[in-house]
């Protein structure tokens, strides 16, 4: 039965939920503002976040039928190897552990002295619990509207990296906004690849993805704009704060990011995307740990 449980977590898709994290902290201890603590509570709080994102859309897919005929990993739920009401409870008790390190988090982060931060960052942390459940949980879930992406954008790119930025500095720079653009487009472009590799399975139970409203090929195209724009975040990031070449550390990442592009414009088969998933994924991973070396170094 555990191992069924990890299936649901996708442990393959922590890393990727980690990244604005990494990259968001290491600015901060760039300027001198770090806490090791702080920064573990930060990165369990988003992995608990995102396994509860998992086990709400492997819930609510399934509940739905939407996973019947799907490609890639096999959801529990929809094969029956974990029933309805036991992922339900999984998903209580991962919230109540999750929303614990969060509240831990936030105390240790702003204590008493900043009563209305940890208010809003409280806030902030039911908005998240809120999300990774109504993704495609209940009538209104926004993942059916083809409003993931922006869900995806806000949540992995801004509130990730902005957000752990200000746990640590108390402040917010405009610049740190470029830089949170940039993993939040290139979370979105593993988002858009996934509804890439299940659009045909998705407009016939009518999970209508923004993939599913703009077609196969303007996907593609909207997927070389996550791509190249998350570059030219980044690109713009370094160039209004350089002062040592190891800052560009982070174009190593974008090699494989560039192959797998050329796989997307040649690719006929959308099955076969979903190998994709991972190069991004990981892509995304070594992005931010190469970034903030650059920073850091």
């Amino acid at each position: 039965m555990i191992k069924n449980y990890l299936k649901a977590a996708r442990l393959r898709t922590l890393p990727l939920s980690v990244s604005g994290i990494i990259v968001g902290s290491l600015i901060a201890k760039s300027q001198g503002y770090f806490d090791g603590m702080m920064f573990g509570l930060a990165i369990l709080t988003t992995i608990g976040f995102q396994i509860l994102s998992n086990f709400a859309n492997d819930y609510g897919d399934g509940i739905k039928g939407t996973d019947q005929n799907r490609t890639g990993e096999e959801r529990m739920v929809a094969s029956g190897a974990i029933t309805p009401t036991q992922m339900k409870k999984a998903m209580i008790v991962t919230t109540v552990i999750t929303l614990t390190i969060a509240i831990l988090l936030i105390y240790l982060a702003f204590g008493k002295e900043y009563f209305a931060y940890s208010v809003l960052f409280f806030l902030l942390g039911i908005a998240s619990i809120a999300a990774a459940i109504k993704y495609t949980v209940g009538k209104s879930a926004y993942g059916y509207s083809g409003y993931g992406d922006l869900f995806v954008f806000l949540f992995f790119g801004l509130l990730s990296v902005v957000g752990s930025y200000f746990l640590f500095t108390k402040e917010i720079s405009i610049s740190i906004f470029l830089i949170s653009f940039t993993v939040g487009t290139l979370s979105t472009a593993v988002l858009n690849l996934n509804n890439m590799r299940d659009r045909k399975n998705d407009e016939k139970v009518g999970k209508n993805t923004l993939v599913v409203k703009i077609g196969a090929e303007f996907a593609k195209y909207y997927h070389y704009y996550l791509l190249g724009s998350s570059l030219l975040f980044a690109l713009a990031y370094t160039t209004m704060h350089y002062a040592k070449p190891i800052q560009f550390l982070f174009l190593i990442a974008y090699i494989p990011l560039t192959r797998h592009a050329i796989f997307v414009y040649k690719n006929k088969d959308e099955s076969q995307l979903d190998g994709q998933l991972k190069i991004v994924a990981l892509s995304t991973f070594l992005f931010a740990i190469l970034f903030g070396l650059g920073q850091v170094l």
